[in-house]
């Protein structure tokens, strides 16, 4: 439930077009609804605005559909991440209008009032095409919860060129989501192009030395770029999670 729709709730009580005892009975799940696996966390989106995200890895597949559902019956826009086939085509089943996206691993389900509207811009950045499945990630999870995304795919400091020619489609984001392997270099070089904040998400790709991450996230924290912050590695989720919460803040201050 988000704040318009619990507004909306308290109005039609107030109007009488809904009695007190139905209010409460939509009311009943908040803050938290136990399903005896999870707990599912309703009074997220009241807290923070954005709903609570189903981590599937390690979840069986009808674990993960029972949150799924959970979620979905509140009527926010719901999204899986790191989906598996099998459980992707059980949440398909039980949801025909969600979307699978292989390459990201996740599904996503759009339905709230204003799930047409976009709040604020997103780039989403990676360095080569092995990043794609980190970047697509952070992609989906933004345009999951309404931002505009702008994707520019293998623009790597290893052809410069590359970047530089896509550096006006960068100056009217709100906030840009820079994925690397590798040395980790791209968000230092992105960082020093742009006036908004940038969030570096080291991926794990690269040879041996690149220690599955370990080497780019390390070059990205000792970043020169003062607008440069960086998450978790492989965290193209929690990247755009913030970079979406930027970017409201960002076009709200701006109407």
């Amino acid at each position: 439930m988000t704040g318009s729709d619990l507004l909306e709730l308290l109005a039609e009580v107030e109007r009488g077009t809904l009695t007190p005892e139905a209010a409460a009975a939509r009311l009943a799940t908040l803050p938290f609804e136990d399903l005896g696996h999870a707990r599912v966390d309703h009074h997220r989106s009241l807290r923070i605005g954005l709903p609570e995200v189903v981590f599937a890895a390690g979840k069986t597949a009808e674990q993960t559909v029972a949150i799924f559902s959970s979620l979905a019956a509140d009527g926010v826009d719901v999204l899986a991440t790191r989906v598996e086939p099998a459980t992707a085509q059980a949440i398909l089943a039980a949801h025909p209008a969600a979307i699978h996206n292989a390459v990201a691993r996740t599904v996503a389900l759009r339905q709230s009032a204003g799930a047409s509207e976009t709040k604020g811009h997103v780039a989403v950045i990676c360095a080569g095409t092995s990043d794609l499945p980190i970047a697509e990630e952070a992609a989906v999870t933004a345009e999951t919860f309404g931002a505009r995304v702008t994707r520019l795919y293998d623009v790597g400091v290893a052809g410069l060129h590359r970047l530089l020619a896509v550096r006006d489609d960068l100056k009217s984001a709100n906030a840009i989501v820079v994925c690397a392997g590798m040395e980790g270099a791209l968000p230092s070089v992105v960082g020093g192009l742009v006036a908004v904040p940038v969030i570096a998400v080291p991926t794990s790709v690269g040879y041996g030395a690149s220690f599955g991450g370990a080497t780019a996230l390390l070059g990205m924290l000792n970043s020169c770029s003062p607008n440069v912050t960086v998450v978790n590695i492989d965290n193209g989720f929690g990247a755009a999670y913030t970079a979406v919460l930027i970017a409201r803040g960002a076009a709200h201050t701006r109407q």
